[in-house]
């Protein structure tokens, strides 16, 4: 049992910094490089681009990322836990292998995949099992015929067992993101499945450094005007022992900062109940979480408490909720918010002259309340400038269209001082709506594949 392990992450979701996974690997010693690329709605995009190409589905900037880093991931004994498999796990394992090859390496990678329940829902619903909304009660055979996408929450444990088959690269779905950090610290301490403290400590390890750079500096909301560096920000490390203790660090020579304040500001994003932190492998008590300062952008958590896990696991559900659209104008000094709020008058009445009718209509106006609603008050009547941002939603995608017909007008038909049309003619798109729900654990059987390049 290794005393120590480092476990980088490189990606807080897809789109992240392209470079980050590789100064990762390059600039210090690390053990694992965990990347975490979902989101609720990611799922519903992969799944779209899976239907149109059979080979897609998964996020398609990790295919060069890992052509880019493997020399240097198989010289250093690096091993990189992923969920960028999306719905199409297999299809991603199948370029990584192709890239090895092309670079003449050997390299054993595994998938994790059973987390699609897309095919199996008609089956589920016949049986019983409701999807009921966790928010609203409603069963899911309301929205059925409208999912577009539908995937358990796997957590560390098949992740584990793809590192015990001697898996340099694990490619995995929809993998919890404190699962990709959890699994190594499983792995290499032979944590039990019943040890729940020292599964809660490795859950909030992470859960600090799922965001990425969130908490080294990125995003931060106290004294960020003090943060250094940010342009060479470095992204987190986590030093993990056997006893489920661990320290928040970074690089040497990376920018951004790893202090008691901004591991704060990570651990309660998206907390939810504080003594109830819920994944599929336990409960996390962040009640229980200490932080003390252990030098320079070092800091050391420890004394968490975990319960045992749920019997069972939340799933994302994605589905087609109707047609959306938004178009903006920007209107200048004198009486810019004046004038914004004249064409928006002047908007929804040709929007009812012409019989159009919207789920919703919701106005912004961006530099004066858009942020912070009624709690902004009223500008100055100085304002040097104010966007006009008014958006639609409805079931039909033709008063959808009508609308986006009608922002340009308001250019020569509206109130004067318009200095831009922002992004040109609004564009009609679907909306995807968020189902959230529960499965019996006993329903879902993850499955592990190894592939050799």
């Amino acid at each position: 049992m290794r005393e120590k392990i480092r476990i980088a992450s490189g990606q807080g979701f897809w789109g992240d910094m392209i470079d980050a996974p590789v100064r990762q690997v390059e600039e210090g010693p690390i053990d694992y490089l965990m990347l975490d690329y979902l989101a609720e709605v990611t799922m519903s995009i992969m799944q779209k681009q899976r239907a149109r190409d059979p080979n897609a589905g998964y996020a398609r900037d990790f295919v060069p990322l890992m052509r880019q880093i493997l020399p240097t991931c198989v010289a250093r004994r690096i091993r990189v836990i992923t969920n960028a498999g999306g719905v199409n796990p297999h299809g991603c394992a199948i370029a990584v292998r192709d890239a090895a090859r092309e670079l003449g390496l050997r390299v054993r990678i595994a998938t994790v995949t059973g987390d699609d329940i897309m095919d199996r829902l008609d089956d589920l619903l016949a049986r019983g099992i409701e999807l009921r909304n966790m928010d609203t009660g409603a069963p899911l055979a309301t929205v059925r015929d409208r999912v577009q996408s539908a995937n358990a929450y796997l957590g560390a444990w098949p992740l584990v067992e793809a590192l015990r088959n001697g898996a340099q690269v694990v490619i995995a779905g929809r993998a919890t993101d404190t699962g990709l950090t959890l699994a190594p610290m499983i792995y290499e301490f032979d944590w039990k499945e019943d040890d729940w403290d020292r599964l809660a400590a490795g859950t909030v390890a992470g859960h600090i450094i799922e965001c990425g750079a969130q908490c080294s500096g990125g995003n931060c909301q106290y004294q960020w005007r003090s943060i250094p560096d940010l342009a060479n920000v470095g992204y987190p490390i986590v030093e993990a022992h056997p006893d489920g203790t661990f320290i928040v660090t970074k690089h040497e020579k990376t920018g951004g900062r790893v202090s008691i304040q901004t591991v704060k500001e990570q651990l309660v994003y998206e907390m939810g109940d504080p003594r109830a932190y819920i994944t599929p492998d336990c409960i996390a008590d962040f009640t229980t979480i200490r932080l003390e300062d252990a030098g320079p952008d070092r800091v050391r958590v420890f004394g968490i408490k975990g319960r045992p896990c749920t019997d069972q696991l939340k799933v994302s559900i994605s589905y087609f909720a109707g047609y959306k659209a938004v178009g903006t104008l920007v209107y200048a000094w004198p009486e810019a918010y004046e004038k914004a709020k004249a064409a928006d008058r002047i908007l929804r009445a040709r929007l009812e002259r012409l019989g159009l009718k919207f789920d919703q209509i919701l106005t912004e106006y961006v530099g004066v309340n858009a942020t912070h609603g009624p709690l902004a008050g009223e500008p100055s009547p100085d304002i040097p400038e104010v966007q006009l941002r008014v958006g639609v939603r409805g079931q039909d995608r033709a008063a959808v269209e009508r609308f986006t017909k009608e922002i340009a007008p308001l250019i020569l038909t509206g109130p004067p001082a318009v200095t831009g049309f922002a992004g040109g003619r609004p564009k009609v798109e679907e909306v995807v709506a968020y189902w959230p729900s529960l499965i019996p654990k006993s329903e879902i059987k993850p499955r592990v594949e190894i592939i050799e390049s």
